[in-house]
């Protein structure tokens, strides 16, 4: 293929691609849940919308979080399409936009710390979802959070065809596989989603219409008409095998160090849940949890500690419950050593746990505890999901968190190991 040929089918891949509301499966439904994932962002946030294409993330964000938005791709007409559109909006103080490549972010517009929130919207692939972990963690400031999709696979069998089509433009992986590769970089997982097909709609059929109304004579069209209506049949045909995931990361925090607790851990762990309650009760139920091989689950049981040899200063317990017939978690108890209270070790274990559990591929955790505490790791009363204990307390603490949404969320009674007496 000669240069002018490469440069035909470019233009005639863009002109395709003009105007279009979206440039990669999306919603503005999908971007209000994931922003609800982030949870609570500084008054007026720092947000770097990476391969924006024209905007509607970027506007988005500027509209409803309040947020300042640098907004970057290479293609400089999407930038010019989305300048022209926040300024209709009245947004034009809020959004700007910059040409560069999110493969080589550099200079002063892209300082270590800097943004709040980094969103990755469909663009990770381009320099691959692990070099963009890496990369890309730099530009987080205290607190913040990564936005970012990667095509996944969504069945453990996909097809030759799916994967001829696929692996000849990026390396796939299922969910939990990205899961996994974004906690070894360092990051807590606080939540991760597969989009609905309604977002793959919202994307494709304005393209199909494109497709149909485009004059293939034009130089470079034939080929560009082909690879659209060749992705567009693949979707139909094999669209059950593949989907996009969008996952919302924190980097944990360099304070506190996590891992599972070891035998060696076991009177310090006794220790620490003795210190952080008025009574001996919590301390006698881990111990009498560890004795049970129905509830104790290897893995899920975690420490914080002050340093990588330091003192255990907080623990978080994964055990085994069920709601109805169904196997789900209960996350108790949750302790932090009193002198180590306030300064993150809770909720840095906390995270751990639950990062250790997506790992596992388990679906729902539940726990009572207070709705002002575990709501910031996405937990949300349990009756929302007609899921009740069987016993009396406030609704609102009660509480569930879904791990996996492909999972149905099953609907009953809490069933607690023995060791709970309830």
């Amino acid at each position: 293929m000669t240069d002018n040929d490469h440069a035909f089918r470019t233009e005639a891949f863009f002109s395709l691609h003009h105007g279009l509301p979206r440039q990669s499966p999306g919603s503005d439904a999908t971007a209000r849940r994931l922003l609800a994932l982030v949870g609570p962002l500084p008054h007026r946030p720092r947000v770097l919308d990476l391969g924006c294409g024209p905007g509607r993330a970027a506007l988005l964000l500027a509209a409803e979080s309040g947020a300042e938005v640098t907004a970057v791709d290479l293609h400089q007409p999407f930038l010019d399409e989305l300048r022209e559109a926040a300024d209709a909006r009245g947004l034009g103080d809020r959004v700007r936009t910059v040409r560069a490549d999110m493969a080589e972010l550099s200079g002063p517009d892209f300082p270590d710390g800097s943004f709040d929130l980094v969103w990755a919207e469909g663009s990770a692939y381009i320099i691959g979802f692990d070099t963009a972990l890496r990369d890309w963690k730099r530009l987080l400031a205290p607190g913040g959070s990564l936005v970012v999709s990667e095509c996944v696979w969504t069945t453990d069998t996909p097809t030759a065809e799916a994967r001829a089509f696929w692996e000849q433009q990026t390396s796939m992986r299922p969910v939990a596989g990205n899961t996994a590769a974004a906690v070894a970089a360092g990051y807590h997982v606080l939540g991760a989603l597969v989009q609905p097909d309604s977002d793959w709609d919202e994307y494709y059929t304005p393209l199909a219409e494109r497709v149909e109304a485009a004059d293939a004579s034009a130089p470079g069209m034939a080929w560009a008409l082909a690879a659209t209506r060749e992705e567009l049949a693949m979707r139909r045909d094999h669209g059950t095998e593949y989907g996009y995931a969008c996952y919302v990361l924190r980097p944990a925090g360099p304070r506190w160090r996590t891992r599972p607790e070891t035998a060696a851990d076991t009177a310090a762990v006794h220790a620490v849940n003795a210190a952080a309650f008025p009574t001996p009760d919590e301390a006698a139920l881990v111990d009498a949890l560890r004795a049970d091989p129905a509830a104790w689950l290897p893995g899920l049981s975690r420490v914080a500690t002050d340093g990588p040899d330091g003192d255990v200063a907080a623990y978080a317990l994964l055990t085994r419950c069920r709601v109805g017939d169904v196997p789900a978690l209960a996350l108790a108890p949750v302790a932090t050593a009193p002198e180590h209270q306030r300064r993150g070790a809770g909720q840095a274990v906390v995270r751990a746990v639950l990062d250790a559990a997506r790992l596992r591929g388990e679906s729902l955790v539940l726990v009572l505890g207070h709705p002002d505490y575990y709501p910031r790791f996405g937990f949300v009363p349990a009756s929302r999901y007609g899921i009740r204990p069987g016993f009396d307390v406030p609704d609102e603490a009660m509480m569930a968190l879904v791990l996996d949404e492909s999972v149905p969320v099953p609907r009953g009674t809490i069933r607690y190991p023995a060791a709970f007496g309830v």
